[in-house]
């Protein structure tokens, strides 16, 4: 399931300390679905050496929730559905911006 603007905008206001497990359960996924996406690069925690010490902010659970639908939806690998992510990602931020001017 794909979040709308609208959701991902409110999912931004949640709390930004959000732990491994947070994720996970969101994009119902397993902990280690969470841990082997950080460690291929397609998630970034932003605190933490270690994965029971890792946080991320409500913008990385848009991205795992994206990419974990990517990957079921369209049998995607990880890489490839990350690359997917950032480009959704980039075309929402460029809208935002022509909505501004």
């Amino acid at each position: 399931m794909s979040l709308t603007p609208a959701h991902e905008t409110l999912v931004e206001l949640l709390d930004d300390a959000l732990t491994v497990d947070d994720i996970a359960r969101c994009a119902r996924k397993e902990p280690e679905w969470v841990v082997t996406h950080v460690e291929a690069g397609v998630l970034q925690p932003t605190a933490g050496q270690a994965a029971a010490e890792w946080r991320f902010t409500s913008t990385t659970l848009v991205r795992a929730r994206r990419i974990a639908h990517l990957e079921h939806a369209f049998d995607a690998d990880p890489q490839l559905a990350a690359l997917t992510a950032d480009l959704m990602e980039e075309v929402a931020m460029l809208r935002r911006r022509l909505q501004g001017l």
